[in-house]
Order: C-alpha cells, then structure tokens, then sequence
C-alpha cells in the first residue's frame, strides 16, 4: 500500500529545508531537548553546555545545539502556552518521524526525550517561592489534546471527572484533560529536593489563572474550589500554561516529556519573587545532570 502523502498545507516546509516555525532542520534535531519558554533562557540552558553547534532564531523559537558531557543535547524556546506547544511539538515530530522531501512517514520511530523549565505560580502553603515542582499530572485547561484522536487513551479520566463534579466547571470553558509526565523522565531527573505535584496549565495568564486587574472574573471563587480539591492524595501545587499540551501531544506521538517549575509567586500568600534567575540556574543545572550526567 503507498504511503500517504502529506500535503504542503497540512505541513509547510521552509525553501531551505527546515520546518516551518521553528526553522530546524532534520540533522539539527538531538535526542534530549531542553525547552523553555523565554527565548532568552536558551542561553542561559546552553551556557552549561560543553560545545555549542548551531543557533537558529525565528520569532520566538530560539534553539542551539550542542554538547553536555559529550553527549548531544538542545535547548529550545517555545514562547508561551499551549498552542505554540502544539507548534513546537508537531514540528519536532516531524523532524524525528517525516522524511520531508518525500513528505511521508518514515518506517522507523524515533523517540524523543524533552524536558520542559518553566516558572509558575504556587497554590499551596507546602510549595513556597523558590520550591521546583514536577508536573506529575498536568491538567490542561487550554483545550489543544482535546482536537486529536486517542485523547482519551493517554488521559486520566477519572481524574477529569472527579475534578470536574467537585470544582461545578463551567461548560462555556474547554473540558479539562488531565495526563501524566513520563514516568522513566521522573524517575532519572526527580528527586527529594523536588515537589511531585499536579499542575494546571491553563489558557491565559490573567482572568484564566483567576487574576482579577480591570476585568471582573467569570468565576471568582474557581481557585478557591481548586486549591481545596484532592485525588489519590495530593493536592493541585501550581498553575502555569504549557505542561498539559507537552505530555499529552509527547504521550501521542510516542516521544518522553516531563515539566519541572520553579515557583516564583505563591497565589495563596500573594507573594511574588520577580529575582528568580539563580533559582532557575541551579533547576538548569540539576536537569542536566539527571538528564545526560
């Protein structure tokens, strides 16, 4: 049987080569990535690398390719939420999976392992400013893993439901879905200096996280509800925008992904600590050694 053909719509491949967005090219794409959400944070991540290859800019993606303890590795920025993760993640798919000359699946699978660093918001006492979390469930609010078929096989449904019941959500907001970070990428990289919780990655940074400024909120006591909510045990730990799209769309496309974020305000002692960066160096260089050391 011929393979499908993918059309230039559905995939746009750049003049030069590269994929659309992101503008990397096959024989740039390593095994373990590092992404990230500010573009400036690339080099940052890639300042612990021992040999840096390449750097490609292009709106808000940045990445470069390089070397840690001699093994490959890259740093990549996704700008912020969950559709520039459906972005990133078709597109590195595309790199690992697509022969993009011929515009078809390739025969082999080839597996990706990335890890998201990010900063968030705290929504409990027991994870102050300063604390990483592990997304170890991601609970997406954003909607983007409910437009793909087998969401509900990567998805923890009970999870969903039970949330759903207890916090009386909305039916005009985007049915929550809820996935779990790659346990092998746990197991490596998390350890007892890191809190295993369950993140929101929600679709706004204001009125979607529940931050009233001029805008009066759809539902003000919605955060009240969520901070209250348990399952299995544990609580919800932070909000930020990207975790759920990440593992969903990883668990899908057969790749590894996890988030780790540290906390740099805490929602209920409304404190804030906008000086994070030594903070989010140690959580760097932490990765990187779970990861590849």
């Amino acid at each position: 049987m011929a393979k499908k053909v993918i059309p230039d719509s559905e995939m746009i491949v750049n003049p030069d080569g590269s994929i659309f967005h992101i503008h990397l090219h096959p024989d740039q794409l390593r095994d373990n990535i590092i992404i990230c959400g500010d573009p400036g944070r690339v080099d940052m991540i890639a300042s612990y690398f021992d040999t840096r290859d390449y750097e490609v800019r292009s709106r808000e993606f940045h990445t470069i390719g390089g070397t840690y303890r001699g093994r490959p590795v890259m740093a990549l920025s996704h700008g912020i939420g969950g559709d520039n993760i459906d972005i990133v993640m078709t597109e590195l798919d595309a790199l690992a999976n697509i022969d993009l000359e011929k515009r078809v699946v390739k025969d082999t699978h080839r597996s990706l392992n990335i890890v998201r660093i990010g900063t968030s918001g705290g929504l409990q006492p027991y994870v102050p400013v300063g604390t990483p979390v592990i997304a170890a469930k991601a609970i997406g609010f954003d909607g983007v893993l409910n437009y793909y078929a087998g969401r509900n096989e990567v998805c923890d449904l009970e999870f969903e439901k039970q949330f759903c019941k207890y916090v009386d959500w909305n039916p005009l907001f985007a049915k929550p879905y809820v996935v779990e970070a790659d346990p092998g990428l746990v197991e490596k990289i998390g350890r007892n200096d890191m809190v295993h919780g369950y993140t929101i990655s929600a679709v706004g940074f204001y009125g979607p996280q529940g931050r009233e400024v001029r805008l009066p909120l759809a539902e003000p006591e919605l955060n009240h509800r969520i901070e209250k909510f348990e399952y299995e045990g544990g609580h919800i730990t932070n909000y930020e925008m990207e975790s759920a799209a990440l593992q969903g769309l990883a668990k899908l496309m057969g790749h590894h992904a996890m988030t780790i974020c540290s906390i740099i305000a805490n929602r209920v002692a409304t404190s804030a600590n906008p000086n994070y960066k030594t903070a989010m160096n140690d959580l760097v260089g932490n990765v990187l050694d779970r990861l590849l050391g």
